[in-house]
């Protein structure tokens, strides 16, 4: 008998390693349809379903409206298409909401990268003081809500902003940029800038030196050894920065909304006004339409990934340059001299807006300097009633959210990881489906979450609810765990496999193999999800607003936002503890993961 039970428990034990990852891969398909696929589902079944029948009519409607469609309803409503592209090519051509929103994100997509790759290519060539901190801190604008994001650009660029007061000592004439495209644009690539340097620069980094050096030696110059040796290494990164970034601004909301006005509102704004006049199945029928595009763009970029990745084994990485050597050359110099160009750019987009909210934090209204904006928030601490926002429940709040969600979604995105890096048919369909996420709105999540698990499941003569930080957890993970895909998968897809057939021929099982080999190898790929996950959970708005309403569940951006409503110091006040909580997160996450498996 005592024999026995040590076999019988190493052989549950085994039975259990061969079939975790199968678990893994229940539990995450599992929570994603309880709280995700279900939810949007009860959403946009508003859109098919009226008074009870099934119909097709106001997606027709849609299609035929020319406010939502422009030139294109045209089509839908049965004209040629060949006359429709000659007026399209107009002076008077119109572009309708989806029209102008796919316009805007285009250019944000293009400024983004414009603006990113520089940044890339400076952190990834160049050795200085406080690179690893300025490569740490691009992850930073994922941490500001979007509508603190506009506060601080109100704050630089508006009439009276810093830029005007900067302009008027040099005695130019004020600008202001408050309610134009210019405004969304640049705000844009202060949120989607960083992410393109971020990801472009670990593959950047990931080039293997040797085969430059091949390149040279065989007689290719230095331009025809970075088209054909880096460029097809990068273009799937840069391709990944710029569908991510198409994405997100396509479904832009509190930006637009604050900086361009109704006279430049997107699809997303749209869906929110319909959702707010309770016309249900209009807003569903746009928000479907949103998904398709979204959809679309992020599939046919996993296409492209899937037939360009580069798989370097044992690569040697590119040295770095020192950005101040003793001496320069005129073919050394002509680089530098266009980053310092892109310094003084980089400092008007990305580090005004961040200075002008510390400023106005501290900045008394008759002039100079005051800490009554953070009394402010102490006060309301100690007096507040009990239905006034309350600073440290916010920020106990965010923290909780943020860990819960950090728990949820890191093992979610590495099995799914590993999921979708197995040779099977059908994987990159199964990614497309696993990355819905990033394409649906929070708005659209928050609402399908609020009727469908708040409200409750029918099980039989029971009903299941999800409620109050449960919900809002949830949200956060759906959102959270793309970005742990997006970091890791590429990881396991450079592993070699040979090392896997090695350990599995040697009778590990494939729990044994992920665990002992993969993880430790795609490690500092997990940090990063996990640093992105932190960061899009502390900062993330559009569905906890929802969710919070009339609760005590309520964030620190939910807290800026009732704020910004009252008095804009304490929101900015809001907003300097928001950036301070999430650094200190993030930089423990980025030390401590770093510090494991020896990295």
């Amino acid at each position: 008998m005592t024999e026995t039970e040590p076999t019988t428990g190493r052989r549950v034990r085994d039975s259990l390693e061969r079939r975790a990852l199968a678990l893994g891969a229940l539990g995450t398909t599992v929570l994603l349809v309880l709280m995700f696929y279900y939810p949007v589902a009860t959403v946009f079944v508003e859109s098919v379903v009226v008074e009870g029948a099934v119909t097709l009519a106001i997606f027709l409607d849609l299609l035929r409206d020319p406010f939502y469609f422009g030139d294109l309803a045209r089509v839908f409503a049965g004209e040629s298409p060949v006359m429709v592209a000659q007026d399209f090519f107009s002076s008077d051509r119109k572009l309708g909401i989806v029209g102008f929103t796919t316009y805007q994100a285009i250019l944000s997509m293009l400024l983004s990268l414009a603006l990113g790759l520089p940044m890339a290519y400076l952190l990834a060539r160049y050795e200085f003081r406080g690179r690893r901190t300025i490569r740490s801190l691009t992850i930073l604008p994922f941490v500001l809500p979007s509508i603190m994001v506009a506060v601080g650009f109100v704050a630089t660029f508006g009439q009276t902003g810093t830029l005007n007061g900067v302009l008027g000592l040099l005695g130019l004439g004020p600008v202001s940029l408050m309610f134009s495209l210019e405004a969304i644009l640049i705000a844009h690539a202060f949120y989607n800038a960083p992410l393109v340097a971020r990801v472009t620069t670990a593959a950047w980094e990931s080039v293997d030196a040797s085969a430059i050096e091949t390149a040279r030696s065989l007689g290719a110059s230095p331009f025809r050894a970075f088209r054909d040796v880096v460029a097809p290494q990068l273009y799937p990164a840069v391709l990944m920065g710029g569908a991510l970034t198409f994405v997100f601004t396509f479904g832009t909301f509190p930006i637009v909304l604050a900086l361009g006005g109704i006279q430049l509102a997107t699809v997303e704004v749209f869906v929110y006004q319909l959702i707010q006049d309770l016309n249900y199945a209009e807003a569903a029928a746009l928000a479907i339409v949103e998904l398709v595009i979204s959809l679309g763009v992020l599939y046919a970029y996993l296409r492209y990934e899937a037939k360009h990745t580069v798989r370097s084994r044992g690569a040697r990485p590119l040295p770095r340059k020192s950005l101040r050597p003793p001496t320069f050359s005129a073919r050394e110099l002509t680089p530098r001299v266009g980053l310092a160009i892109y310094g003084v750019i980089a400092l008007f987009v990305f580090v005004a807006p961040i200075l002008s909210l510390l400023y106005r934090s501290v900045a008394a209204p008759t002039g100079g300097f005051t800490t009554a904006h953070y009394q402010f928030l102490i006060d309301r601490q100690t007096t507040g009633t009990a239905y006034q926002v309350r600073p440290w429940p916010a920020i106990r709040n965010s923290l909780f959210f943020a860990a819960a969600a950090l728990a949820v979604s890191l093992p979610m995105g590495v099995v799914i990881s590993v999921l979708t890096t197995r040779r099977y048919r059908g994987r990159k369909l199964i990614d497309v489906v696993a990355m819905a996420p990033l394409a649906v709105s929070g708005i659209i999540v928050g609402i399908g979450l609020l009727r469908g698990p708040v409200f409750g499941f029918e099980l039989g003569s029971y009903r299941l609810t999800i409620t109050g930080a449960l919900a809002i957890i949830a949200a956060h993970a759906v959102a959270c765990y793309p970005f742990v895909v997006r970091t890791v998968a590429p990881g396991f897809e450079a592993i070699d496999r040979s090392l896997l057939e090695s350990a599995r021929a040697l009778g590990a099982s494939r729990t044994r193999a992920l665990i002992d080999i993969e993880l430790p190898l795609v490690w500092p790929g997990v940090v990063a999800g996990a640093a992105f996950a932190l960061a899009i959970s502390m900062g993330e708005f559009s569905s906890t607003v929802i969710l919070a309403t009339g609760t005590n569940e309520y964030t620190m951006p939910v807290a800026i936002e009732r704020f910004i409503g009252r008095r804009l110091g304490p929101a900015t006040a809001m907003g300097v503890v928001l950036l301070v909580v999430t650094s200190i997160s993030f930089v423990i996450i980025d030390r401590l993961g770093g510090e494991s498996f020896g990295l």
